[in-house]
């Protein structure tokens, strides 16, 4: 019987660090090799890790939203003779090892007790150093719990208010709450005194079968994808000076164009929805306005304009907002966006989307779909410096010179970096959408 260490695999290329997500194993469980023991999540997307080794579970690195280092100690397991292991640890080892967990446990406890929290860097340093003994967790985890459980009482989470029977009578017969009334007495216990006075000074009686104050706070640990999403849109906003235009597009003849598009090719082609022309329109603005299809290092204060269109489509998942990416779109049909509009949806919402398709886009399209408002503010896909936001269609009467007639309109909302783009330069890029969204035969060159 020996001890296996499994480290924290690469998991993408430049890669240094991953937080852990989700743990399919706990201390105790015996699993084979290439079962998965859990899952880390890397600037882009979650990864699985398969176990090494078949033996037991005696160790793991840390919590969910814990960040480690690539590299670092995962997982340890007790195994049947030689493995051939990443990392073994001899009986020396093992025994700083303990010694390490209880000086660790110990710190830990003690912060416990002032209720701070470790940052990101001390759980790197606590992981590396082969710290925190799943049996300490356990304990800390326990008193943690224990110290933040409230006194018991109301059920709602709010200690029980202290009176004497008498002071409880004397308010269940008036209807008065005494969670509203401060106690003068010992330890804030309201006294007739109390209650005299806070009638005095105007109190009144609760409406009748009225609910007690939901006082309870949730805390919700901020992990995985959608701490991506905080770290991702912080960055957008914090560096990004944002100019956003607000334009009204007539999309009738767009529609009935879809419509007759759909029925005809129902059999053969998938389904257009209006994403495709957008995609499109988009391409056509990039040929006249190149600046909005780029890339800004603002570190380097370098802008990489590239040519082919590469256009992330935010795509609404169970887990948070991802952006997977359709690359080359100046060389696509419109069904050929279609398709992989849905291709990459479907896989952003069953797991399966691989981490190259997260990268890479050049511009962004937004749509919140038939929830979507009359504008948005789009955030721009930092660091790209535009995007192009959909909004819900509706029929609103438009002045046709002579009389008001039934239109279908779309607003649009497109985003763009003002230190690249210019105001000048995002209304001809709205614009040239809007032509083109109102006229779409001319997006149809060769299909």
């Amino acid at each position: 019987m020996g001890t296996y260490t499994m480290l924290l695999p690469d998991v993408g290329e430049g890669v240094a660090e991953a937080e852990i997500v989700e743990w399919h194993v706990q201390v105790g469980d015996t699993i084979l090799e290439d079962e998965v023991v859990g899952a880390v999540m890397t600037d882009k997307a979650a990864v699985e890790i398969p176990s090494s080794v078949t033996g037991k579970v005696t160790w793991l690195a840390g919590e969910v939203g814990d960040v480690i280092a690539v590299g670092a100690d995962l997982v340890r397991f007790d195994v049947d003779g030689d493995t051939g292991t990443e990392k073994e640890t001899d009986p020396g080892q093992k025994a700083a090892d303990t010694s390490a967990d209880d000086v660790q446990a110990a710190d830990t406890t003690s912060a416990t007790q002032r209720e701070v929290k470790p940052d990101i860097a001390d759980v790197q340093d606590r992981v590396q150093g082969g710290a925190q003994d799943s049996s300490h967790d356990s304990a800390i985890r326990h008193d943690r719990r224990s110290t933040d459980k409230p006194e018991s009482g109301a059920g709602n989470g709010a200690a029980k208010p202290l009176a004497a029977p008498s002071v409880r009578k004397r308010a269940k017969d008036a209807g008065i709450d005494l969670a509203l009334i401060t106690g003068s007495g010992p330890a804030g216990r309201i006294t007739h005194e109390d209650f005299d006075q806070w009638m005095d000074q105007g109190g009144t009686a609760a409406p009748r079968n009225a609910k007690a104050p939901n006082t309870t706070v949730t805390e919700i640990k901020v992990v995985g994808m959608r701490r991506k999403i905080a770290e991702q849109m912080t960055l957008a906003k914090s560096r990004i000076p944002h100019i956003t235009i607000v334009e009204e597009v007539d999309v009738t003849n767009l529609e009935e164009l879809r419509a007759e598009l759909n029925t005809t090719y129902k059999e053969s082609r998938p389904k257009l929805t209006v994403l495709p022309f957008v995609i499109k329109a988009i391409v056509e603005a990039a040929r006249e306005l190149p600046e909005i299809n780029s890339i800004y290092d603002d570190e380097a204060n370098v802008v990489h304009q590239h040519g082919g269109v590469h256009i992330g489509i935010a795509t609404q998942t169970d887990n948070g907002l991802m952006v997977p990416v359709v690359r080359h779109c100046e060389t696509r049909s419109l069904w050929e966006s279609a398709e992989q509009v849905l291709t990459l949806a479907d896989q952003c919402r069953n797991g399966s989307v691989g981490r190259d398709d997260l990268m890479g886009s050049t511009i962004t399209v937004t749509s919140l779909g038939a929830l979507g408002a009359l504008a948005t503010t789009p955030i721009i896909n930092h660091p790209e410096v535009a995007i192009v936001g959909i909004n819900k269609m509706a029929i609103r009467p438009m002045w046709d010179g002579q009389q008001f007639v039934p239109r279908k309109m779309m607003n649009l909302s497109a985003s763009f970096d003002h230190r690249i783009i210019d105001g000048w330069q995002a209304a001809l890029t709205v614009q040239k959408l809007k032509t083109l969204l109102e006229k779409p035969a001319m997006l149809f060159v060769e299909d």
